[in-house]
């Protein structure tokens, strides 16, 4: 791995991996404390259409995504929030006429789109300078965002009540946030592609949730563990000849999956500890309660 960071194309995915995670990692700590999972995932099936008109008028598939995925964002808060329509019921129109929209203008594109499969499943590899940059960019604003507005934030990810009691404007913010995780979704896209964004987007975040409940702490170890997943991903992916982003995904969920089952081991030892129980005596109540052991 070292050897290949000789490299331009590794160097530019490592660095890319590296902003991906910084801008995941702050937003998606609001994903999951706001539970917006499903509203990320629709605004990130929804770029779709974005990168199909980047193929028919000629221009870059990302900055059509990046068009798309904030004008979704808009469509689904709005929707949402003014109207009666259920939000997964908005959510799912949207998802879908954006999905469809995108098979549709790659339909109509001359000539074949190559790239197609890299925006759908990732590959870190193919990110050139001029993507850098608009991820640099990206990764500048949403960061100014949220130091800006941090405890603005705050109040709409745990209290929205309290946020409009004390005369925040809470539909703007949530609009605001929406349009926030539409653009870390473009900054994701390169790296793991439309398919998974969302994994990228909750699994660093969730990891770090296992370990503290202050935000600013969640959000410094969700970029930590996304930084470190992305570098690690790639560095197998590369080893094993495999697919960048599928490879990223892997290794985070089965990250997270031990880390759940590390903290259930232990805090069933803390439990069985403070009542005076051993293991075998608590198996033995369980098989006798439940019939199963």
């Amino acid at each position: 791995m070292i050897g290949a960071l000789e490299y331009e194309f590794m160097r530019n995915a490592i660095y890319a991996g590296i902003m991906a995670s910084i801008a995941c990692g702050l937003i998606g700590v609001y994903v999951i404390t706001k539970r917006i999972v499903f509203i990320s995932g629709g605004i990130a099936h929804a770029s779709f259409g974005g990168i199909g008109l980047g193929y028919l008028a000629g221009f870059s598939p990302v900055l059509g995504a990046m068009f798309f995925a904030v004008a979704a964002a808009l469509g689904m808060g709005g929707v949402t929030r003014k109207t009666k329509i259920p939000e997964d019921t908005a959510i799912g129109i949207l998802w879908a006429m954006g999905m469809a929209l995108g098979v549709v203008f790659i339909g109509l594109a001359p000539g074949y789109a190559p790239d197609l499969f890299g925006y759908l499943f990732g590959n870190i590899l193919t990110v050139s300078s001029s993507d850098l940059l608009l991820m640099a960019g990206l990764n500048v604003f949403i960061i100014a965002v949220v130091l800006a507005l941090y405890k603005e934030f705050q109040a709409l990810s745990f209290d929205e009540e309290f946020g409009k009691v004390a005369g925040l404007p809470v539909n703007f913010l949530y609009l605001l946030l929406l349009g926030l995780i539409a653009l870390t979704i473009v900054l994701l896209i390169r790296v793991v592609g439309i398919i998974l964004v969302i994994a990228l987007l909750t699994i660093p975040a969730t990891l770090a949730r296992q370990f503290t409940h202050d935000m600013k702490k969640m959000m410094f170890l969700a970029v930590v563990f996304g930084i470190a997943l992305t570098f690690f991903g790639l560095w197998l992916s590369y080893e094993f000849d495999l697919a960048s982003g599928a490879t990223i995904i892997l290794l985070s969920g089965s990250v997270m999956m031990v880390t759940f089952v590390v903290r259930y081991l232990l805090e069933r030892r803390r439990r069985l500890a403070v009542t005076g129980v051993s293991e075998e005596e608590a198996g033995d109540f369980h098989f006798h309660k439940t019939g199963t052991p």
